[in-house]
């Protein structure tokens, strides 16, 4: 038993994420999933450039994982290396806490004679004579426990996505923090391999820029304003610049290799700029005070699920009780962050917020370790040891099985049979436009681009036409595609500059050619051409968008053919073989409503042409997938 316990205070960090990684690993995701996961993917397997900021540290580390010769598709091993990104983040935040807890002061300082201060490293060297390493392990461990299977953090680990490797990197640069936070020899060592951590960091993703306040809190808590810590500050800052440029430089020089995916073509000063700095995505930031409310009302509602079924919020509230008494300044560092994470998120206005949260969770999670050691010394010999230990970690267990089934990804194949039945269900060399790019357009990406499946179809996202970009990543997918419209493409790069440089612009014009590029793309195309039904449904019915002069729209399985053609058009059977999740969410809702609308459609045309048989057959497909909806009247009575 001694021997067990001896291997477990030794290796408690690597165990905890060991035993993480092994649950993931059963809700892993086993292709694409909704959102980006298709191009992340795609960026990743063929060395691309990934949407702003670009992300290059993220997609060169995915290229050497692919590179490993493991016997899954491509996008699994994406996907797996989410799960071993999130579980080393658990591996080194338990690091960080039992050092957080282990440097906890014995009593203030107030009270510490002159001859105790001269010992005080020694005192707290020996800290754990009084409190024993088995409890500051366990408080570390469970907390981590806490941290990996809460909601967001949890979700982060079942498909290919930049906040994984944040999460890890994230987790280093406080785990440096703290070891030259507590650094008594006075080396200045560990503030360097800070810089060196936030630089890599700041190449992932720019939300790091919301754990500097309490950077900056703990250097000049330490440091003061002296002349010697504006030094150190100095020298950071030189250590951390050129680390952060060289990994970015792979934007550029990738850049004009023309790779598949080439998203902002960042091979100038001024597209790497605008990529670097995420220009495109400013619009939703700090857009309005009432965006800032319904973002912060969400943030608040959601906070009791991302722990759900177990106490986690009391021992946060007993964390911060203890914390103020007992370590003020860490108390202070994790409210800073906490505070400094939410402040920014909230003014984000973006449906898929809850990854922007992470710091904060991660922020009340340590607080939840020094919870776990006042949990104990309020036991006061009441119960055993080994009772409140187990107590330590039922309750990051029971929290795991209430979020298992709303984070399983295991089953999730909706988005992979949904791309493939929009492909497959159009004719060799068919373009399609749409903008649904969080539910099928970004995985497109991914098909076609990686397993070459119907790398015959035009798929043309109609938002990012306005994107000056996007028309040299079509001339690279699709060679002489803009031959036939030139004209309309360079008026419309001419106008679009000074919008993209925040300059006056004139927006008549841009909608103007934007529209007559459209219709360019509509009428030249040398295959059949396919609009997806968000256009007819949002703009052409609404009269935002027209259908081409002398063409007209024929429902067509889930999309709608644009044709010149009178008369009855035959399409292929309709078929049911997109797989739904049992939980279902906006995303998967959108799709069946998408589904319900395009049957629907096809069998009203069925109908209109006396086909009453075949309207039926389409009528009791959707019946039979969609027990509970309500059909039109017309097709009712079928």
């Amino acid at each position: 038993m001694e021997r067990i316990k001896a291997f477990y205070l030794k290796y408690y960090f690597g165990l905890t994420a060991l035993f993480v990684f092994i649950v993931y690993l059963t809700t892993i995701a086993p292709s694409v999933v909704n959102i980006d996961s298709g191009e992340l993917a795609t960026v990743q397997i063929t060395l691309g450039i990934a949407h702003p900021t670009g992300y290059p540290l993220f997609t060169m580390l995915g290229y050497l994982w692919q590179l490993i010769p493991l016997p899954f598709t491509a996008i699994f091993k994406a996907n797996l290396l989410a799960a071993v990104f999130t579980s080393l983040a658990i591996w080194i935040f338990t690091k960080s806490a039992y050092l957080m807890l282990s440097n906890i002061p014995l009593q203030q300082q107030k009270n510490i004679s002159k001859k105790k201060k001269k010992n005080i490293a020694q005192t707290q060297a020996g800290n754990e004579n009084q409190k024993s390493k088995s409890l500051l392990i366990s408080s570390a461990s469970a907390s981590g426990l806490i941290l990996a299977f809460s909601k967001t953090f949890w979700m982060q680990s079942t498909s290919v996505e930049v906040y994984s490797l944040h999460l890890f990197l994230i987790n280093v640069v406080i785990l440096f923090l703290l070891k030259a936070y507590f650094d008594k020899e006075g080396n200045n060592r560990n503030w360097f391999f800070l810089s060196i951590a936030l630089a890599f960091s700041f190449s992932n993703h720019m939300t790091t820029i919301l754990i500097l306040p309490g950077i900056a809190f703990l250097f000049y808590s330490g440091n003061r304003f002296s002349v010697k810590g504006i030094k150190l500050n100095l020298k950071m800052i030189a250590a951390f610049i050129p680390v952060l440029l060289l990994i970015y430089l792979y934007l550029p020089i990738r850049s004009s290799q023309n790779p598949l995916l080439n998203w902002g073509h960042p091979v100038n000063f001024e597209n790497f700029w605008r990529h670097f700095t995420g220009a495109q995505y400013r619009v939703w930031l700090f857009a309005s005070s009432a965006a800032a409310k319904k973002q912060l009302a969400y943030f608040v509602s959601n906070l009791p699920s991302e722990f759900s079924g177990s106490i986690a919020g009391l021992v946060i509230l007993l964390g911060f009780v203890y914390s103020f008494k007992k370590f003020r300044k860490m108390f202070y560092f994790l409210l800073i962050t906490f505070i400094a994470t939410v402040s920014y998120s909230i003014n984000y206005d973006i449906n898929d917020i809850d990854s922007y949260f992470l710091l904060a969770y991660i922020s009340l999670i340590f607080v939840s370790s020094f919870g776990f050691v006042y949990m104990y010394n309020l036991n006061k010999g009441k119960i055993s040891n080994i009772a409140i230990f187990v107590i330590f970690f039922l309750i990051p267990l029971v929290q795991m099985g209430f979020n298992y089934k709303g984070d399983d990804q295991s089953n999730e194949y909706i988005y992979k049979d949904y791309t493939k039945q929009i492909l497959n269900s159009v004719p060799e060399n068919s373009l399609i436009l749409s903008y649904q790019w969080d539910y099928w357009v970004s995985a497109s990406y991914y098909f076609r681009l990686v397993e070459n499946y119907r790398r015959d179809v035009t798929v043309i996202d109609k938002e990012l036409l306005r994107r000056s970009w996007y028309y040299h990543q079509l001339e690279t997918d699709y060679p002489g595609i803009l031959d036939s419209m030139k004209t309309d493409v360079k008026g419309f790069l001419k106008a679009l500059q000074p919008f993209e440089r925040n300059e006056k612009f004139n927006p008549n014009l841009l909608e103007r050619y934007y529209k007559a590029i459209i219709t360019d793309l509509l009428t030249t195309h040398k295959g059949d051409v396919f609009i997806a039904p968000e256009l007819y449904n949002n703009e052409i019915r609404k009269g935002e968008l027209s259908v081409p002069s002398g063409y007209h729209l024929v429902p067509y399985n889930y999309l709608l053919l644009l044709t010149k053609k009178s008369g009855y058009i035959t399409a292929p059977e309709l078929t049911d073989s997109i797989r739904f999740p049992k939980l279902r969410n906006k995303y998967t809702d959108v799709i069946e409503q998408t589904i319900i609308n395009a049957f629907s459609y096809r069998a009203l045309y069925e109908l209109s042409y006396g086909f009453k048989g075949k309207a039926k057959k389409i009528v009791l497909l959707l019946k039979k997938k969609f027990p509970n909806i309500k059909l039109d009247k017309r097709l009712s009575g079928l």
